[in-house]
């Protein structure tokens, strides 16, 4: 396992403590600051930004070639972190513990340590991570004219009012779809430098900073918002995954899987667009066109058997989305493998 140590809290003071770390390549451009690097330690790029009044971010895109430990020893007062991960997981100790907590993907989570403890990060090794943390400085903050922090929950006021960073503060929330929808926007933003790409920018993070602060207020309240989603149904949805596989030569329908599930249709439709970014008839579509493929490849069952093992009706309409799916007919698929075994006899 590789540690790395940063002693400060400032973007741009840790920024310079990372790179000198894992020795990639620092540039500086109309305020953002960008990390990149491909060596021993790993690939990607990490970037921030600073805001006024304390709001910073740090859009994380990278894949480590070993487990990293990234601890925070430093005496500065803790900035409040909203974390969104769109890819991956990683784990967080309040102090350089080994009692972590995973932090998971599409959930929303906002954390704060106490001051003079040594937050820790677990990032795993050969896994893509895209993170991203949207970091207040409460001191910053609560200068701001109208910030509205007494509009919050009693929680977060008492986290906002914190100044001496007293008290450790972590939460967990809902998966959200709205949430991790808004981050891909960002993350499509031109990269044209420039006062619109500034603007924009400013603008999509403080939108997605009040999702999550939204999220948060709603998950103490116990309400469920249509666009969210708890661990619990996400448990459910990975166990749908084998009932389909083990039941593929049947018609799977929303019904169906809502029956075996206990969840909604409408839920479920949430779920499998946050975990496969497809709507359930796609993602049961895609799984019985993948397993056809295999069956052309590796069996002697003729079309018309490989479509009732995997409880297609018609021949002609799996021939029609195979096609649509890989631009070659099953049968032509077939030849193509047939001809290339042969070729290496």
């Amino acid at each position: 396992m590789r540690k790395l140590t940063i002693h400060s809290s400032k973007s741009d003071e840790m920024f310079a403590q990372l790179q000198a770390c894992i020795k990639g390549e620092l540039k500086e451009d109309c305020g953002e600051s960008i990390l990149t690097f491909k060596n021993k330690f790993g690939k990607g790029s990490l970037r921030t930004i600073d805001f006024n009044w304390g709001v910073s971010f740090i859009d994380c895109n990278i894949n480590l070639f070993e487990e990293t430990k990234l601890v925070f020893d430093t005496q500065d007062l803790a900035p409040i972190e909203f974390i969104f991960i769109t890819k991956g997981y990683f784990e967080y100790s309040e102090n350089d513990t080994d009692v972590f907590t995973r932090l998971e993907q599409f959930q929303n989570t906002i954390i704060s340590h106490k001051r003079n403890a040594k937050k820790t990060f677990l990032f795993p090794k050969n896994e893509h991570l895209r993170i991203n943390f949207i970091r207040i400085n409460r001191q910053e903050y609560l200068q701001k004219k109208n910030n509205n922090v007494c509009q919050l929950n009693q929680l977060l006021v008492s986290l906002f009012n914190d100044s001496h960073g007293e008290n450790a503060y972590q939460h967990g929330g809902s998966f959200s779809l709205r949430i991790a929808e808004e981050i891909k926007l960002l993350h499509t933003i031109d990269d044209t430098s420039g006062m619109m790409r500034s603007l924009s920018l400013e603008g999509r993070i403080y939108l997605i900073l009040s999702l999550q602060l939204m999220e948060h207020k709603n998950f103490e309240e116990n309400m469920n918002l249509p666009e969210a989603i708890s661990k619990e149904d996400i448990l459910k949805i990975h166990k749908l995954t084998t009932y389909i596989l083990e039941n593929i030569s049947e018609n799977i329908s929303i019904t169906s899987l809502s029956t075996e599930s206990g969840l909604s249709p409408k839920k479920l439709q949430i779920g499998f667009k946050i975990l496969y970014s497809k709507t359930v008839n796609e993602y049961v579509r895609q799984l019985k066109l993948e397993i056809s493929k295999d069956f052309l490849k590796n069996t002697d069952l003729s079309v018309s058997e490989i479509v009732y093992a995997i409880g297609i009706k018609s021949r002609s309409y799996f021939s029609k989305i195979f096609f649509e799916a890989f631009e070659i007919l099953p049968t032509e698929y077939r030849k193509h493998f047939k001809n290339k075994n042969s070729a290496l006899r």
